[in-house]
């Protein structure tokens, strides 16, 4: 793989070795769970299991992932979501980019619509952006993560 690529958590990086594993004992050809690993981390541009293990643990996790199914509030409009873009940000909070199911009204005025099916965000680890609305309430709140 060219270029940064954005590490999935290690549980999310096994589920894919298990996925490849039987994948390819599908094809008639079986490998161990250790083999699979070790061809996943190559995939990753890493030499090996242990050095894409020691890259993903030695950074903050996330509160979601990029392929993340999303339910919440934007600008107080619940949908519901798939998170496309996941970019952890220095100061431990991370940048998201939602595609959502349908489309929400982000305008509350009763003569103009502004309707929006994607939306990027940075939010803390409670999954609420620390920007608000003059009411208060955070533009983009992750209810639930499923």
């Amino acid at each position: 793989m060219n270029g940064p690529t954005q590490l999935p958590s290690i549980e999310e990086l096994k589920q894919q070795a298990r996925r490849l594993r039987d994948g390819l004992a599908e094809d008639g050809d079986f490998i161990s769970h250790s083999e699979s690993l070790e061809l996943l981390a190559r995939q990753y541009g890493k030499r090996d299991w242990n050095t894409l293990h020691a890259a993903v643990g030695n950074r903050r996790p996330t509160p979601v992932n990029v392929g993340a199914r999303v339910k919440g509030h934007y600008l107080s409009q619940a949908f519901d979501g798939e998170v496309i873009g996941v970019e952890t940000l220095s100061t431990g909070r991370t940048r998201v980019t939602i595609d959502m199911d349908d489309p929400v009204d982000v305008v509350t005025f009763n003569s103009f619509s502004a309707f929006r099916r994607r939306i990027s965000a940075t939010i803390n680890a409670d999954g609420a952006s620390a920007e608000k609305t003059s009411n208060g309430v955070p533009h983009l709140m992750l209810e639930t993560v499923r």
